[in-house]
């Protein structure tokens, strides 16, 4: 393992973090206050409104309802975005977005546009419907991009495919959706407190299994759309300015589609609801996920692909390509490097492991000519920050290589009057003598129980 760069740093080079010092009112702190006060103002208006609307027991009833579905689909999202997980800052921000400003946009939108149509056709009946199918969908979706179209300017580096725009659309929607169900259930709550009604009969049970049970997707399923065509857009670098617009803004159109033709499903007969449910969400729920999952897979595949050159110029050792391209061998790393150092340890290979996977895409992105102006200067600072991890990374990820590694049978040879059968001998495909880099002594050679022996998930 060398102790330096397998390279020079070029004069000049910004350290990691630096910065141009920058008015007062482009501070990060700055922005950051002014942001977080926006959402606690949006938070405590919508709750006002709720409250008001429910009563304060519906609200603390609807309010516990509502709420059970949040962490399912929370943890869905952040599995989807473990290749290369974005920062909790931003998912927290998609959730606040949804749950307090978009609700807000929503609700004061809504019931302006419906009670301007009711006074304008004189037809109450008719504007709700309308307001329902029409108003509703546009708003709401167009509240819930704006989180996104926020974080794909000012999180750009965060936000570089496919699976970065679904994750922060999802944690959106996710956010807009808890807010809505409260107020629906915490109404419907109400209706049966009126009407004495109680059970599985009761108006309260209807609305939580409509809402909770069969559809808790059907506002992330929505607003994914456009998250995809974000994620589109982000593949395309600085070029294309105007497939850029175009996607994000195609996108959109969809998830308004798609939720307008939702709800409009109530007005389609008795059992509209339940056919378009089952012949359509439920299909393009699946269809959906599998694409999610099919452009996963794609992601570590690029990172097999991408890392090799970084080996040969020993930035990287020989096994990490393997490892780093498979999701349980970087749990394995993770796991073993806390067994043996400690919790510290761990998050430093699961930052190695992040940083390894950014600088794979940066590379890949830098290959097909969608790369930014900033390309060297960010592949230096990923290589670098890989560099401060090395020591504890590097033996933990060989070891999780070594382990989930393919048997590559070997031809024994045999006596004439026997034929060659293949044998097991050896379960790694990365030879000592392949290192591009010194043998240094490993932090974990102080334990009892050295790497290459020590399996903690022998039974």
């Amino acid at each position: 393992m060398a102790s330096s760069p397998p390279y020079p740093t070029p004069p000049g080079f910004p350290a990691p973090g630096a910065a141009r010092p920058a008015h007062w009112w482009r501070r990060p702190w700055v922005r950051y206050g002014a942001l977080i006060t926006l959402l606690a103002l949006s938070g405590l208006v919508i709750l006002a409104l709720v409250r008001e609307e429910t009563g304060t027991e519906g609200f603390l009833v609807g309010l516990g309802l509502a709420v059970l579905p949040v962490p399912l689909l929370i943890a869905a999202f952040r599995w989807l975005d473990r290749v290369e997980p974005g920062p909790w800052r931003n998912l927290l921000f998609a959730f606040a977005w949804g749950a307090c400003a978009a609700a807000l946009i929503a609700i004061v939108a809504n019931s302006f546009a419906t009670r301007w149509i009711a006074t304008a056709t004189a037809d109450p009946a008719s504007a709700d419907t309308l307001g329902a199918t029409v108003i509703a969908p546009v708003v709401e979706e167009s509240a819930k991009a704006a989180a996104i179209l926020l974080l794909f300017l000012f999180r750009r580096r965060d936000f570089t495919g496919i699976v970065d725009g679904v994750v922060i659309a999802g944690v959106t929607a996710t956010g807009f959706a808890f807010t809505e169900n409260i107020l629906y259930l915490g109404t419907a709550f109400g209706t049966d407190q009126m009407h004495g009604d109680s059970g599985i009969a009761s108006v309260t049970a209807a609305t939580f299994f409509v809402r909770v049970v069969m559809s808790p997707f059907a506002h992330p399923l929505f607003t994914v759309l456009t998250g995809i065509g974000f994620g589109i857009a982000a593949l395309s670098g600085d070029r294309g300015r105007l497939r850029r617009v175009l996607l994000p803004l195609s996108g959109l159109l969809l998830a308004m589609g798609m939720h307008a033709f939702w709800n409009g499903s109530a007005t389609f007969g008795e059992y509209g609801f339940f056919a378009v449910y089952g012949a359509f969400m439920v299909p393009a729920f699946g269809i959906l996920t599998w694409l999610v999952i099919w452009t996963r897979q794609r992601e570590l595949r690029t990172v097999r692909e991408e890392l090799p050159p970084y080996v040969a110029a020993g930035w990287l050792g020989p096994a990490e390509p393997f490892a780093l391209g498979s999701m349980r061998a970087r749990r394995l790393a993770r796991e073993y490097a806390g067994h043996h150092l400690g919790r510290a340890a761990s998050r430093a290979v699961g930052e190695y492991e992040a940083y390894a996977t950014s600088l794979a895409f940066l590379r890949h992105r830098g290959r097909l000519g969608r790369a930014g102006t900033d390309f060297l200067a960010r592949e230096r600072e990923l290589l670098h920050e890989l560099w401060r991890r090395r020591e504890v990374a590097r033996p933990a990820l060989e070891y999780a290589a070594r382990v989930t590694a393919p048997v590559v049978p070997v031809m024994m040879p045999w006596p004439a009057h026997g034929p060659a059968v293949p044998h097991p001998a050896h379960r790694s495909p990365y030879p000592a003598h392949r290192m591009p880099y010194p043998a240094q002594p490993s932090p974990f050679a102080a334990h009892p129980a050295p790497y290459p022996a020590y399996n903690p998930y022998r039974t």
